[in-house]
């Protein structure tokens, strides 16, 4: 199940409608109320929910997690950790109804995408961090990713890892090079690409392919996209919309250009060096996954500590060999560009991991679709995608 899974038509349009709308307001939960007893001091334990296969494994035992394990033995605090988050609507059904209602989730730490986070700040859902108790994450925080629209000073949330939404496509099969977002409508093409499907992950790159500062986009660069999307899928350029099985269609060669996740891209190029990501001219979306403390966590100083664990640029890098996401710690770069195992030291040159600053001037973060528009523009998207 990917990681950026698609947006369900059923799951976002309910979600925002019913929680985030006019017609619930006991949703919201005033500062007062987020926090609730911290037993830290005397309760050395923490649940910490994440996504499948987003954190480094043992290769004689997949049970075992070094950067986890090391934690446990430097603090003595035990971590409780659960692959359970499958999808970002899927989890937010899940929880939601004790936040809602000002109940413990019995979870410290969250992992949910940006958009999906962006939703539980509105909400109050969760704990502003105390960074004077974070020094790794004050120091080593990419300054790309230090203050989003949706959480302004990072103060709620703090990047597990971070990605690029660009373009994928078979340099050898196409025969010539995809430097723009336009170049996936050339007539060559037709037929031959895939786009993602939720809404959430697809947006920003169609907006930027037209020039928009996705930073402050507005309700009209919006239905532009929709308009011009809905005529590609008419004349049948667009084959299809997708979730993660893009990956399959380019593998296979049944599409030579899509819409793509840069961490799943490294993975295709390990079988398939014709395999190419670009970030195009006009711009590619950056993006995160976030630590999240959710409201009345009962070991928020613990999840805390675990937090600046994994900024500490020795584990981060740990890490980053493993997921080969965006690092959200540019300091590990450092540490495995001075490895002795040349394959470690070679992701340290990989842009998809530490983009260069060339590549950097092209990546922006998209300002959040707010719970007003969400409904709507949820609901002419998926008529356009099928859902």
């Amino acid at each position: 199940m990917s990681r950026r899974s698609l947006l369900r038509a059923l799951g976002a349009g309910a979600a925002g409608a019913t929680l985030a709308g006019c017609g619930v307001p006991a949703a919201f939960v005033e500062p007062g109320d987020r926090a609730g007893h911290d037993s830290s001091a005397t309760d050395h334990t923490l649940h910490f929910a994440n996504w499948p296969l987003y954190i480094d494994t043992d290769d004689d035992n997949e049970s075992k997690r070094p950067t986890l394990d090391a934690f446990s033995k430097r603090t003595g605090i035990s971590v409780t950790y659960t692959e359970e988050i499958n999808d970002n609507d899927e989890f937010f059904g899940k929880i939601s109804p004790a936040l809602m209602n000002r109940q413990q989730t019995g979870r410290d730490l969250i992992v949910i995408s940006d958009w999906m986070a962006a939703r539980f700040v509105r909400l109050g859902w969760v704990q502003e961090m105390d960074r004077a108790k974070q020094p790794n994450v004050a120091k080593y925080l990419d300054p790309q990713l230090r203050s989003p629209a949706f959480d302004e000073g990072r103060l709620h949330s703090v990047p597990w890892q971070s990605g690029i939404t660009g373009i994928a496509y078979n340099r050898k099969r196409l025969g010539r090079e995809i430097r723009s977002t336009g170049d996936l409508w050339a007539d060559d093409l037709r037929g031959r690409v895939t786009l993602l499907s939720g809404l959430d992950e697809s947006f920003a790159l169609l907006m930027q392919g037209n020039g928009v500062d996705i930073t402050r986009w507005t309700s009209d660069d919006f239905h532009e996209i929709c308009e011009q999307t809905e005529k590609r899928v008419r004349s049948k350029h667009i084959r299809r919309f997708t979730g993660n099985d893009y990956i399959k269609d380019l593998a296979t060669g049944d599409v030579l250009a899509c819409q793509a996740y840069s961490g799943d891209v490294i993975q295709l190029q390990a079988d398939n060096p014709d395999i190419e990501f670009v970030v195009p001219e006009e711009g590619a979306e950056l993006w995160a996954e976030s630590l999240m403390i959710p409201n009345l966590a009962r070991h928020k100083r613990n999840a805390e500590r675990l937090i600046d664990h994994y900024y500490d640029p020795e584990i981060a890098a740990e890490l980053a060999t493993w997921v080969n996401y965006v690092c959200p710690v540019p300091a590990a770069r450092d540490i495995l560009a001075s490895s002795k195992d040349e394959e470690t030291a070679a992701l340290a040159e990989d842009p998809l991991i530490f983009p260069d600053d060339t590549m950097r001037q092209r990546l922006a973060i998209a300002r959040d679709i707010t719970s007003e528009e969400r409904t709507d523009f949820a609901k002419k998207w998926n008529s356009i995608v099928g859902l």
